[in-house]
């Protein structure tokens, strides 16, 4: 089922503006209707009763009343109709007669009607539709007469039927009137709208820029604070935030820097004496054979920790390097099968340790120092923690921009932890706490990851289906300075 996109701000407050200004137009509307209809109609209604009754108490009835009697008060109250021409009927015992001879009774006069007039002595009334749907007032008034203090019914009953169809036509006009003029109110009730919506929304988009701006890192980004309202409370609050965390990342900067400097400063102060420290350690080597078994053994862990130093600080300087953005590509268009071969030959790798499928014709650009640190890296880290043999696979992919070198180094260990895999590229890492005086320094995957992406490529680690780590180099066939 397609997923209907969600209205916009701007397009909801209008919304909902428009939505309280047609109930506010519309509750108005009705009321104002109802109270001017019940008002007409009750003005029409109020004058009939009245003028009925007085001309019903202005005539002298005597009893017993004949037709031609009845007849002729009929005619005479039928000629004195208000507020507009009416049609009257009499009615005396089983005497039927109206100012219309051919319909001495009509069907807009009912029963009920009838039932409330000999209730009431004075007069009743009642709107009515005939079959046609037109309104009609029916009024109904008793002829009676006083008898020692009593009001007496003489059993004359006159009714009046007034048409309402003028009364209907002005409240016609009146709805069509408020029909007709609530869409040109809703139309002008744009206006206020998009004033609103636009005051609203505008710090709103403020605020918006502001933020993209701070995640691009502006941390000097501020909003302008207009008025005392909450949104300008709310921008009061952003500034004071992006005040405080520039602040905080100002502080961290420098504290990496002096990080940073510190670790440089210590590796290039080291590199001196461990020169001659090494200088001293090779010498001493070649002698530990004429000295006794203890200082000879003293003498060569002297000299594997000194070696141990020495390539922790020459990686603490490449590290160095790396976060003062000092590094740079020597580029080289190279023959990858046999950098590949030469890196495995200079280790000593080149025996049954490592299994290498290297297709011919694969060159790259790419810088042969660092590429070569990439390589001993990943397959040392193989042999070393992962399991012999180790399989290294080189071929080509396509991609966006051209063809890219793909390097596959696979071990055939227990493989990689869980909860280690994502920390497999932290600097000073190790999967075993035990492990802390392993041969390596804790930065070689480090140092690595940085090496591939200043080619511009990437570095992925997990483990096989079928057991075994594995680590994919993917990075263009031409990388760039």
């Amino acid at each position: 089922m397609r997923r209907i996109a969600p209205l916009g701000l701007r397009t909801r407050l209008i919304a909902a503006f428009l939505l309280v200004a047609a109930i506010s137009a519309g509750t108005t509307a009705a009321l104002t209707y109802q109270q001017a209809r019940n008002a007409i109609l009750k003005q029409t209604q109020d004058t009939a009763v009245s003028t009925l009754r007085d001309q019903v108490e202005q005539q002298e009835i005597r009893l017993p009343l004949e037709s031609q009697e009845l007849q002729r008060i009929v005619i005479e109250l039928g000629k004195r109709g208000k507020p507009h021409p009416w049609i009257i009927f009499g009615e005396y015992g089983g005497i039927r007669v109206s100012t219309n001879p051919g319909t001495p009774t009509s069907t807009v006069i009912t029963d009920s009607l009838r039932d409330r007039v000999r209730k009431n002595p004075y007069a009743a009334f009642q709107r009515v539709e005939d079959q046609r749907g037109n309104p009609w007032l029916t009024i109904g008034v008793p002829a009676v007469f006083e008898h020692n203090g009593y009001t007496e019914s003489t059993g004359v009953v006159f009714y009046a039927s007034v048409p309402l169809s003028t009364e209907k036509q002005t409240v016609e006009a009146m709805v069509e009137a408020a029909q007709q003029g609530a869409v040109p109110g809703l139309a002008i009730a744009v206006v206020p709208a998009l004033l609103a919506a636009r005051s609203v929304l505008r710090p709103v988009r403020d605020m918006r820029r502001a933020a993209q701006k701070l995640g691009r890192g502006r941390l000097d980004t501020r909003i302008e604070v207009r008025g005392a309202d909450e949104l300008a409370g709310l921008a009061r609050t952003f500034n004071e935030t992006a005040r405080a965390l520039e602040q905080s990342v100002r502080e961290l900067q420098e504290a990496e820097v002096r990080a940073r400097r510190f670790a440089s400063d210590v590796s290039h102060e080291l590199r001196t004496p461990l020169a001659g420290m090494l200088a001293v350690t090779e010498v001493l080597d070649e002698d530990a054979a004429r000295l006794d078994a203890d200082t000879a053994k003293a003498l060569r862990l002297v000299s594997a920790e000194t070696g141990k130093l020495a390539v922790l600080v020459e990686d603490l300087m490449e590290i160095s390097r790396f976060d003062a953005r000092a590094a740079e590509l020597n580029l080289d268009d190279v023959d990858i099968a046999e950098a590949v071969r030469k890196t495995l030959e200079r280790r000593h790798w080149d025996d049954a340790r490592v299994v290498t499928e290297l297709p011919h014709g694969v060159r790259a650009r790419l810088d042969p120092r660092r590429f070569d640190v990439i390589l001993a890296n990943l397959v040392g880290n193989a042999l070393r923690h992962g399991g012999a043999p180790v399989h290294v696979t080189v071929g080509t992919v396509p991609g966006e921009d051209g063809e890219r070198l793909l390097i596959d180094v696979a071990d055939s260990g227990p493989g990689i932890a869980a909860e280690v895999l994502p920390h497999i590229f932290d600097r000073f890492f190790k999967a075993d706490a035990a492990r802390t005086r392993s041969a390596g320094s804790g930065l070689g995957l480090a140092i690595t990851l940085e090496n591939v992406r200043l080619h511009g490529g990437t570095l992925r680690a997990g483990n096989r289906p079928e057991g075994g780590a594995f680590f994919t180099l993917d990075m263009p066939l031409e990388a760039h300075v």
